[in-house]
This record gives structure tokens, sequence and C-alpha cells, in this order.
């Protein structure tokens, strides 16, 4: 039997006063969502246990069956796996965002959604002011706002506070800097406080931000290092459950995963990470690779930055963009191929827009496994999941019931 998993990233919420009370997944018109609810059974999952970080990397490490205890080690090592960048045991990777100060209050975490190429510009003056011969740091392009920041050798340590920007927005940037844990990671604090405020500098009067502000957009006015880690240690999924995976993501991050996972990643041109993405392209994506994969999941983020925009109707458009032009398409060719396939739908976390940040409540999920017979559910979202006949998911409960290996 396949399986493909579809993951609208923080698509799950709380009741909206302008939505007359209801959440988006309530409001929003996702009849192939619905059908899969209604044809399925649901239930809750708990993805972000209490002690960890409200954090993707944590989330989706739950939704895939692994234990984020134990092999989370900082979401900047899963997105360099998928820039093809190697690490050594000992380098210590961190995300570094390109974001945006305004009177020293952080106003956005992505620097107004930059684009890659002004990012690139950016990130490329850094390196070349920054990056000395001593190989001690190393800088590397991502997408948008998302890049790398590597601290090379043993003087350093993971062993920092750094605080997730998209958490604090509206908060006094100088409040939130990086702070060692412990005497060992003193090193890796005064160098990351030194590289924030010699970027500063130099981002001041960049040629890039000019044109930004000019054109009345955020620049890109200051780096900011958060989730620090090392290389982790992982099973894949041929190893753990005798199949071959396959992930489509416009993410660094989630691709990241599915590498270290032994997944396949599958890139999909026109996947943006925002609400611009090509939904219809990822649909077909799953499709083809559906031959030859035992499982595909397919994560879609829109849905998760409109959270943080604390944009509610954006997120009902999300969602509904999503269900028509993803999910839909998905159902009509599993259809026409004839083959049974294990659907399902989830978020990794909610992403509510009344707060704008990611919250630890445990996230509706709906299977669809042909045979299974349908509980008393009739439509997706997160009070019908109280309903299913699901028990509350922990740990691999969702990831086995997914593949049908309970």
């Amino acid at each position: 039997m396949k399986t493909i998993i579809i993951l609208g990233d923080g698509m799950s919420d709380y009741p909206v006063e302008s939505l007359r009370g209801k959440t988006p997944l309530q409001a929003a018109n996702k009849p192939h969502i619905d059908r899969i609810a209604r044809e399925g059974r649901m239930g809750l999952m708990e993805t972000l246990p209490e002690g960890l970080p409200l954090g993707s990397a944590v989330a989706n490490l739950s939704v895939l069956g692994y234990d984020p205890f134990e092999t989370f080690h900082g979401r900047a090592v899963l997105e360099a796996a998928n820039m093809g960048v190697a690490l050594e045991d000992d380098d210590v990777a961190l995300r570094m965002n390109l974001i945006c100060i305004e009177n020293g209050n952080i106003k956005n975490h992505s620097a107004g959604h930059i684009s890659t190429e002004e990012a690139d510009a950016i990130i490329g003056d850094l390196r070349a002011a920054l990056v000395g011969e001593s190989g001690e740091i190393a800088m590397h392009t991502g997408v948008s706002y998302r890049h790398l920041l590597l601290l090379r050798g043993a003087d350093f340590s993971a062993e920092i506070q750094c605080t997730p920007p998209h958490d604090h927005v509206g908060e006094c940037a100088d409040d939130l800097l990086p702070t060692a844990t412990s005497d060992a990671g003193k090193a890796s604090e005064a160098k990351l406080r030194a590289l924030m405020a010699s970027a500063a500098g130099l981002l001041k009067e960049h040629p890039v931000n000019l044109k930004r502000i000019a054109a009345g957009m955020d620049p890109a006015n200051a780096i900011w290092p958060w989730s620090p880690g090392r290389v982790p240690k992982m099973k894949t999924m041929q190893e753990r459950f005798g199949i071959n995976g396959a992930v489509i993501s416009a993410v660094d991050l989630i691709n990241g995963l599915g590498l270290y996972a032994g997944m396949d990643v599958i890139r999909v041109e026109g996947a943006t990470g925002l609400w611009d993405t090509n939904f219809e392209g990822k649909a077909a994506a799953c499709l083809d690779a559906l031959e030859e994969h035992d499982l595909v999941y397919v994560h879609v983020e829109a849905t998760d930055e409109a959270g943080h925009a604390r944009d509610a109707a954006l997120k009902v458009n999300c969602i509904e963009m999503l269900d028509g032009r993803l999910v839909g398409p998905i159902l009509d060719g599993v259809e026409k191929l004839g083959e049974k396939v294990n659907l399902a739908v989830l978020p990794d976390h909610p992403t509510p827009v009344s707060t704008g940040v990611h919250e630890r409540d445990p996230v509706p999920v709906a299977i669809w496994r042909p045979g299974d017979a349908p509980d008393a559910t009739t439509h997706y979202d997160e009070e019908q999941a109280t309903i299913g006949d699901i028990p509350f998911m922990r740990g691999e409960d969702f990831i086995k019931l997914a593949l049908g290996v309970d």
C-alpha cells in the first residue's frame, strides 16, 4: 500500500473574530480535504512535546515518527543538507535570517519577504566583508530570507540561546541577542554578536536596501542567527519501515529532513514557500513520484506564512488554494490510477493569526485508508478532530497508521 501525506504548515488555528468566531479551517471552502475526513477517520496528534522548541523541525520530525528528543539538533543542520553543504562533526550550523529592524524593534522576520536574487547579493557582500581567512565562519545563500551560517572548529559550541525572530516581532532586538547557556557557549555568543553588529553597519547603506527603501519596501538591515545545532544521527525510513520515500517542499528545512530520512527530494519549478507557490506543479510531482515511491510527503508553507502575517483572510485563501489546486488534483489522479493509496492531511503545528507565532496545541489529523470504516466526522477542522475515533497520537502512532503498519 502506498501513502501520500499532505502537510499544510501551521494550518490549524484558534477561532477568529473576523471569521465570525470560526477558525480558518472552519471558514474555508475545502471540499477535497473535507472528503478525506468524511470518508476517513480523524484524531489529534501531539507534534511539539513539552521541553522542545516550538518549531517546524521538531514538529515534522514528530510527524514522520522520529523522537525529536533524540534527533532534533537545530533546523539549520537540516537546511544545510538540502543546500548540499557538508558539515563536520564539530561545526555549529545556524539558520541566518535577513530581517528588518525598525526603531530598535524587530519589524518582521523576513525583510519583507526579500527575493532570493536580492538576498544573494547581500549575502555575497557580507561574505566578502566578514568571512576571514581563518575559516572560523561560513555563509551560504538559501531561499528568500532563509540562509545558513556556520561556526567552524572546536572553539565553538551549540550551547547558546538564540531567539526565533518570527516569535518576537515588535520586540526590542537588543533584548534578544544570542546568549551562552554555559561557559562552553561564550565563544559562540561573542562571535555571533560581533557578526550581527558588523553586518548591521554594512547593510545600512547596502545598494539592495536603498533600492528597496526607495520602492517602499522593508530593507534587510540585519542578520539574525538562530536554531544552532550539530549533525544529527537518524535512521532512514527504509531502515525503520522498509519503504522508500520522496519529499516535495520549497523549504530547505523539510527537504533536509527528508534527506536525513533517506528520502528523495523532488524539486518543483515555481515552488516558493509562499502563497504564490506552484500548487499544481506539486500535485503533478506527487502523482509522478507515487509510481516509484511508497511514501510521498507533500509540504506547503503558505498557510504558516499567512499565520505569521496575522492575516486571517489570507490564511483562509491559502487553505482554499491548497484544497482546490493541490489536494483536489491529487485525489483525481489517485482515482485515475486505480491504485489503493492511503491519504493523510494535517498541519505540523498551529500558527494562529491572533498571535502570529507557533503554538504547542495538538493538531487535527485526517487519514483515509481504503477498507477502513469511516468515523462520525463530516469535515476537517480542529473541532471535528476531537470527535474522531483515532486515539490521541504521539511518537510513531501517526506515521504507522498512515503507512498501514499499525
